[in-house]
C-alpha cells in the first residue's frame, strides 16, 4: 500500500512549501501525482499564459491565489473550474496565480 499525500493548509498557502520546478515559459510546477490522473500544483508569474489547447476529458482547476483567466471569465482565489470533455481555452494571468490542476488526458495544444 503506498502513503497518501498530505499538504498542511494547502487553501491558506501550504502551497509555498511544495517544490517547484519550471515547466513552461513563466510557470512552474508542484507535481503531486504524474501520471492519469495527473494533479500538481501551477504557479504563474505575472502576464504568464498557456496557448490555445484541448482538453481531452475533464479538467479540474481550483485556483488558490491571484486570478486566471480564459475566454470564459476570470476566476479568482476559492474558484473552482471543471472544464468538461473536448473544451478547448487558452490561460492567462495578468498578475500571476497559484492553482491546483487535476485532469485525466494530457492536454492537446492546438
Amino acid at each position: 500500500m503506498t502513503e497518501p499525500i498530505h499538504i498542511p493548509a494547502l487553501l491558506s498557502g501550504g502551497w509555498r512549501e511544495l517544490p517547484f520546478a519550471p515547466f513552461r515559459e513563466g510557470i512552474e510546477i508542484s507535481w503531486l501525482r504524474q501520471g492519469a490522473p495527473g494533479i500538481a500544483v501551477l504557479r504563474y508569474s505575472p502576464g504568464a499564459s498557456v496557448p490555445l489547447h484541448m482538453h481531452p476529458d475533464v479538467e479540474m482547476i481550483l485556483v488558490l491565489d491571484g486570478a486566471q483567466s480564459d475566454e470564459q471569465g476570470t476566476y479568482r482565489a476559492g474558484d473552482i473550474v471543471i472544464n468538461p470533455p473536448e473544451s478547448r481555452h487558452s490561460v492567462v494571468s495578468a498578475d500571476g496565480c497559484v492553482v491546483l490542476l487535476m485532469w485525466s488526458q494530457p492536454v492537446v495544444f492546438l
